[in-house]
């Protein structure tokens, strides 16, 4: 969250990826640092049980979602 605050900062598109079990975290950390505007792309948990194929879904989701979020 941070890095990626610090991006938006300097006028640099940035996502932050969480998993849904991270989103309310994720939510606390950008208002405690000023930056409610950024909202951060979710993916499914978990992550670490995956397969290479599944996580490759995930990165497509996160992706898609990236996306929108820098290009409206």
């Amino acid at each position: 969250m941070h890095d990626a605050i610090s991006l938006e900062e300097l006028g640099i598109p940035s996502a932050v990826v969480v998993t849904e079990v991270f989103l309310h975290e994720a939510q606390v950390q950008r208002a405690a640092l000023g930056m409610e505007s950024l909202d951060p792309v979710v993916i499914a948990h978990p992550l670490s049980t995956l397969t290479e194929a599944q996580i490759e879904e995930r990165a497509r989701e996160a992706v898609a979602q990236a996306r929108q979020r820098w290009l409206g």
